[in-house]
């Protein structure tokens, strides 16, 4: 028998509650964006310049996803800890130099850059490449199902506190309430901080340098298409998150309803991304992908062909909540199994580079035509009509591991 060492108190599941946590706090903070931004807009830009903080955000799903495969590639030679841990310190000042942004500018740095780079070292791609290395593979998408789905439950109790506090004390101090919730991530940091994981278990199989490994990755059918399915989703989601709430408020529904909206669609993703996460280890998780798609697609055009109610909004949010992040597990599950775990941090992210960039155009064109239309109904059009190529695009996927060559015994 084997004396314990000082990491064996970092079990599998004290890593996936730490892991959750994190998201948790992260995806929270990030949700409560489309609240206070009316607000900031108007206090700090004057009316009809919801542009401006749209770019801002836009440009931090930007920087969230370019960030993602560096932060994956250091967590993976060096461990997750001290990315997580320089995350939170970022998301924090972010927060806070939101509040005295008096000009685009600074907004753009705060908001865009400072906190974009953080949601990259704070976020699913580092989260669950640590997550599914503790973890054996019959039970990693059951974990990386539990991950997605309670991590994103921050927004259904932060959403309604920012919300409350956004009406008592004002968006600024609301900001610095955010920044201090987000500086719990630098002590959860040190769960995370376990040696770098081996990509595989059994026979010793070749190693891929950073380089070959992204030249595999890319010269893969299978990977292209599903980071093209990986944008639509970011394109879908962050439109929905950021501008839902003003698209009701412009409709005269009760601002009550467009907060709880958002809470709702949080709390029915933490049913929806655990049940996806635990089909994704009973069926192909490509045609899983490709029936979410589609039926997101289909949700979203019942609900802007239907007359816009409380009713209405808030079926459509428990609806779009069981479809909301379900494209998580079944996505890292995907890349971990076809390419293994070695270089899944990094991979994970160039997909998530992807996402982001659908996130930058959905939240940056959706406030840009609002500002001109003064509606959104270009954008959920497009936002359909790309839910609907993703699904076809996930189907052919060649989601079958790689062979590589095993490694001389002795070498």
């Amino acid at each position: 028998m084997t004396s314990p060492t000082s990491t064996d108190w970092r079990t599998p599941f004290v890593i996936l509650l730490a892991g959750t946590t994190i998201v948790f706090l992260s995806l929270g903070a990030r949700m409560t964006f489309g609240l206070w931004m009316p607000d900031a807009s108007f206090d700090l830009f004057g009316p009809n310049q919801l542009k401006i903080l749209s770019l801002s955000i836009a440009l931090q799903s930007l920087f969230w996803g370019i960030g993602t495969p560096v932060a994956g590639n250091i967590a993976d030679k060096y461990g997750t800890g001290r990315v997580i841990a320089a995350a939170g310190i970022l998301y924090s000042i972010g927060l806070v130099m939101m509040t005295v942004s008096t000009t685009p500018f600074m907004a753009h740095l705060s908001i865009g850059v400072f906190t974009g780079f953080a949601m990259s070292g704070a976020m699913f791609p580092i989260i669950l490449s640590a997550i599914s290395r503790a973890v054996s593979p019959e039970k990693r998408n059951l974990y990386l199902g539990i991950a997605s789905a309670g991590g994103s439950s921050g927004q259904v109790l932060m959403i309604p506190m920012g919300q409350y506090f956004i009406d008592s004390q004002g968006w600024v101090v609301t900001l610095y309430i955010l920044a201090a919730v987000t500086a719990l991530i630098v002590p959860l940091a040190f769960v995370m901080m376990t040696r770098k994981a081996e990509a595989q278990t059994g026979p010793a199989l070749q190693v891929l340098t950073t380089g070959a490994a992204i030249r595999e990755a890319f010269g893969h059918r299978g990977y292209v298409l599903l980071t093209g399915g990986y944008f639509v989703c970011g394109l879908q989601t962050m439109f929905i998150g950021t501008h839902f709430p003003n698209m009701l408020t412009s409709l005269k529904v009760d601002a009550t309803i467009a907060a709880l909206s958002l809470s709702l669609i949080g709390a029915f993703n933490i049913l929806g991304t655990f049940t996806w996460g635990a089909m994704g280890g009973k069926f192909r998780q490509k045609y899983l992908l490709c029936w979410l798609y589609s039926l997101r697609s289909l949700v979203m055009i019942v609900f802007i062909l239907m007359p816009i109610t409380s009713t209405s909004v808030l079926v459509f949010s428990a609806l779009m909540g069981l479809l909301w992040l379900g494209t998580v597990p079944l996505t890292g599950s995907i890349v971990a199994q076809v390419f293994g775990l070695r270089h899944m941090g990094m991979l994970f992210g160039f997909a998530f580079v992807a996402h982001q960039l659908g996130s930058f155009i959905g939240i940056y064109a959706a406030g840009y035509f609002f500002d001109m239309f003064g509606n959104y109904n270009g954008v959920w059009w497009a936002a359909i009509i790309m839910g609907l190529v993703a699904s076809v695009m996930n189907y052919p996927i060649n989601d079958k591991p790689i062979e590589r060559q095993p490694v001389p015994q002795g070498a």
